[in-house]
């Protein structure tokens, strides 16, 4: 696979060309990944393109069922405009037979226009509609439904479906070296080949999904004391940092001694690192966010922890025979919402998540591991 902007065209005119587009969220791209290995086994010789801005990148770099991935960039000013007619020149010389939007922002649905695929699919967005010659209905309201089965309605038309996490599920490939330098951080933080490892990322992107620090913190102290063979690796996003930090220090204040030093941080982990990272724990607790949805593709016990949002929609897609717990406050009437405002104001879909109930979940899925 390249990432390269040169399209080589394919010297055999049968073999059908279908770019994807799917841009922004990480956990977005995650979700398209079922969809992927749909497309390939469907049609096992065609050339598949996928577009992506470098956040989410790493999500699809190493994806085995594609040919090519081209990095859409997000520049300001000139050098935006500059890049963006360099894109579409890009995909236009493409020659696509199919265009897939799994967006339907106004970028994505642009993008697929003007690559002037002869069949483009996508939703059926007020405004953007027309850009497609096959439009999928999207209802605006918030369904009780995967987001990996919306995003299969796109397939539809191509005659794929329905979707199944047995035999699709959630993929990324972390790559050799980012596996070797996750071990070689490990190993220099002292932690023992036979521990088992938990990793608990305790940041999100969105104030709607972050469970209180203090909440992390006692969880994170109750589940380093009750093993010595335990090491608890605790995961955020660069710009999580600081908090990460004051979880970890208020994890060490309710603990002694060597039980306090099972608590790591290890450095910030890119997303290829982190998915690595997961592959080598025996347990990955954590919120709705995109680190969730990559800890997914692999075969680790998940503890989910879910605020406005439904496990329904986002539950790790992969097959059921990998143990993984949803955690929430229950059933609340303004639960799910839009994430923009809280309406009773005091967040309640994450205060509402004891930290015992998140321990016992953990425990319960460490024990059918061992």
């Amino acid at each position: 696979m390249s990432t390269n902007p040169e399209i080589l065209r394919s010297s055999n005119p049968q073999i059908p060309r279908i770019l994807l587009v799917r841009l922004r969220q990480i956990g977005d791209v995650v979700f398209t990944t079922p969809a992927i290995r749909a497309i390939r086994t469907t049609f096992p010789a065609a050339h598949l393109s996928y577009v992506v801005e470098p956040a989410a990148l790493p999500i699809v770099e190493h994806n085995p069922h594609l040919d090519e991935v081209i990095v859409a960039h997000r520049l300001r000013g000139v050098a935006g405009l500059r890049a963006d007619f360099g894109l579409i020149r890009m995909l236009r010389a493409g020659r696509y037979d199919v265009a897939i939007d799994f967006h339907g922002g106004p970028r994505a649905s642009l993008l697929t226009w003007l690559s002037g695929a002869r069949r483009r699919i996508g939703y059926d967005v007020v405004g953007r509609g027309w850009m497609y010659t096959e439009r999928v209905s999207r209802p605006r309201d918030l369904r009780p439904r995967h987001s990996v089965q919306n995003q299969f309605d796109l397939l539809a038309p191509l005659g794929i479906g329905p979707a199944d996490p047995a035999t699709a599920p959630v993929e990324m490939v972390a790559g050799n070296e980012a596996g070797r330098r996750v071990l070689e951080r490990l190993r220099s933080e002292g932690v023992p080949a036979e521990a088992r490892l938990i990793v608990i990322h305790v940041s999100s992107n969105s104030p709607f999904r972050r469970w209180p620090a203090e909440s992390f913190a006692a969880a994170i102290a109750d589940l380093a004391g009750s093993a010595e063979d335990r090491r608890i690796v605790v995961t955020a996003g660069p710009s999580e940092a600081g908090a990460a930090e004051r979880i970890v220090a208020g994890a060490r204040a309710r603990l002694n001694g060597a039980a306090a030093e099972r608590i790591l941080r290890c450095g910030e982990f890119s997303l290829a690192e982190l998915r690595a990272l997961v592959d080598a724990a025996a347990l990955y607790i954590g919120g709705d966010s995109g680190p969730l949805h990559i800890a997914a593709a692999s075969r680790v016990p998940i503890v989910a922890l879910y605020g406005p949002t439904l496990p329904i929609r986002s539950h790790p897609w992969r097959s059921s025979s990998i143990p993984s717990e949803a955690v929430d406050a229950g059933d609340l009437p303004c639960r799910p919402c839009d994430q923009r405002v809280c309406a009773p104001g005091d967040f309640r879909c994450l205060t509402g998540i004891r930290p015992d109930d998140v321990v016992h979940a953990a425990e319960r899925l460490l024990a059918v591991r061992s």
